[in-house]
């Protein structure tokens, strides 16, 4: 039961990751330190990542939640 929900949830991330393949954030960089006068810079970053760990993991996920089941009726 505990990998069929595993599996479950490691398929939504998967298709997640899958459709979504990075996002924006912003950082404050300090440029200047000079006693009480401070100057800052804000830095736009992208993280990207391959759509193929999206996929991967969905692999994995549906392998899990197919073995999952087989497993449940196998102790029977």
């Amino acid at each position: 039961m505990i990998s069929k929900s595993f599996g479950l949830l490691l398929f939504v991330l998967g298709l997640i990751f899958t459709l979504y393949t990075g996002f924006d954030f912003v950082t404050k960089e300090k440029v200047v330190d000079f006693g009480s006068i401070e100057i800052t810079k804000e830095k736009n970053k992208i993280e990207n990542w391959s759509p193929l760990y999206g996929i991967g993991a969905m692999i994995i996920g549906g392998v899990l939640f197919i073995s999952g089941n087989k497993k449940h009726f196998r102790d029977r």
